[in-house]
């Protein structure tokens, strides 16, 4: 038999999270961006500021990673989301996958974007997204180095934050062999928790996402009811691009799904920084 959670001991955070990918998005390997692309990574910009606007409306905080490409072109955009209470997090420099990188490669990049961000906001960012959520076996290791405190690219749970660990083993022949645990602590993260797979459009990737907004919707608030209903506490982690959520269409679907999460007893809007630092000290009690 399940026993569910009495309603007064609700505990949830929600982690709304901005990918402000702009034009970087489209810098894919050796090509250069065509105008229209450009176009639409400028339209990001745009959309980052009603997004803001939404944000001010609601008066809840959120979470921006941002490439440093992002903060070096849009730096005004950057400032204000900063000066707004927002949290800037990293997210590379030109948008590049780790995976596969050489350690000194991935190192520059990773200081390229530190010094963006805390060259414009003032601030170093404890927190740390891949583009195209993937990682290197370097990453973890690097991110410490780098005093990050959190990752938000891993899918090793939903709802619950976990440590991240370096050193595991895949073995085709046997069973995986798992590492140790570091003090990263890992905000987890998944597709169909992103806005891109419902909407993104990428002729060159035959993807086209133009899903109905009502449609997804109801997935992302049956995966919170689920988690409210039967957990009962926990973190509920949306990630969206303002290129994608930011058309007034979409955007208007996320005023009300922040609406039906803000009228719920026991649930509250946090950065992730927050969310990442309050676990962790649970963890030490």
């Amino acid at each position: 038999m399940v026993t569910l959670p009495d309603s007064a001991e609700r505990d949830i955070s929600v982690c709304l999270t901005f990918d402000f990918d702009a034009i970087s998005l489209w810098m894919r390997g050796e090509r250069d961006p065509s105008p229209t692309e450009v176009s639409r990574g400028e339209f990001g910009r745009l959309a980052a500021e009603r997004i803001l606007d939404t944000l001010e409306r609601f008066d809840i905080p959120a979470t921006w990673f941002i490439p440093g490409h992002t903060v070096d072109t849009f730096p005004e955009t950057v400032e204000r989301i900063a000066a707004a209470g927002h949290e800037v997090g990293h997210h590379g420099y030109n948008h590049e996958n780790p995976r596969g990188m050489e350690r000194a490669r991935e190192e520059e990049i990773l200081g390229m974007g530190i010094e963006s961000i805390e060259r414009v906001t003032g601030r170093r960012p404890v927190g740390y997204r891949s583009p195209s959520w993937d990682i290197s076996g370097n990453t973890i290791e690097l991110l410490l180095a780098n005093g990050f405190r959190y990752d938000s690219s891993l899918m090793g749970s939903d709802f619950t934050p976990y440590y991240c660990r370096v050193g595991d083993v895949p073995d085709r022949m046997g069973p995986h062999k798992f590492g140790e645990e570091t003090s990263l602590v890992e905000l987890p993260v998944d597709w169909s928790m992103d806005d891109w797979p419902y909407f993104g459009l990428n002729w060159r990737a035959q993807h086209v996402g133009q899903r109905d907004p009502q449609e997804v919707f109801n997935i992302w608030s049956a995966e919170f009811d689920y988690l409210y209903d039967r957990i009962g506490t926990g973190v509920f982690i949306l990630t969206m691009h303002p290129q994608v959520t930011g058309r007034a269409h979409r955007l208007l679907m996320l005023e009300r799904l922040i609406e039906s999460f803000a009228n719920r007893p026991g649930v509250r809007f946090e950065t992730m920084s927050t969310v990442a630092a309050a676990w962790t000290a649970k963890q030490s009690r």
